[in-house]
């Protein structure tokens, strides 16, 4: 006499099988807080570095577009590293995230707590040789949404 599976078992194996498989994927697939951060100041740099900085603003945290319109960035980016710097373009290199558990813009504003600190080092080619900016970026969450902010401590 044959003893019939239970197809209830098949169900089970399979249906965690499915969730093990799904749960791979996920882990391969999702990106870290730290790796969204680095991302982001990658495409802020990328911006940059095409002389897109209208595209770069747009990725900054609204503490920062309260120092700077749009255009007045756009401007005065362009006018320093182009015109003062006479520097067409420049490389750059984005270092390791590292997570902060808290850091503030500016001493009158609020605590960030997800806070990713990114340096970057810049080197231009000039009229006046080759020199590199050392600079720490913050990436912040809110809402969801990632920015861009730069220290403005005094």
């Amino acid at each position: 006499m044959r003893r019939k599976r239970k197809p209830a078992l098949k169900i089970i194996v399979f249906t965690l099988i499915i969730i093990l498989l799904c749960l791979l994927l996920y882990v391969i697939f999702s990106q870290s807080s730290k790796d969204r951060a680095t991302s982001l100041v990658e495409d802020f740099y990328q911006y940059e570095k095409s002389g897109n900085f209208g595209g770069s603003w747009t990725l900054f945290h609204p503490l920062m577009k309260k120092k700077f319109s749009q255009e007045d960035y756009i401007q005065r980016r362009a006018h320093v590293f182009m015109q003062d710097f006479g520097a067409k373009t420049f490389s750059y290199t984005v270092g390791k995230a590292h997570h902060l558990k808290s850091w503030t813009f500016s001493k009158e504003s609020p605590k960030f707590k997800n806070t990713y600190q990114v340096p970057i080092t810049q080197t231009f080619k000039s009229e006046f040789g080759v020199f590199t900016i050392h600079q720490d970026v913050y990436v912040v969450e809110e809402k969801d949404k990632w920015y861009i902010l730069w220290a403005y401590k005094k």
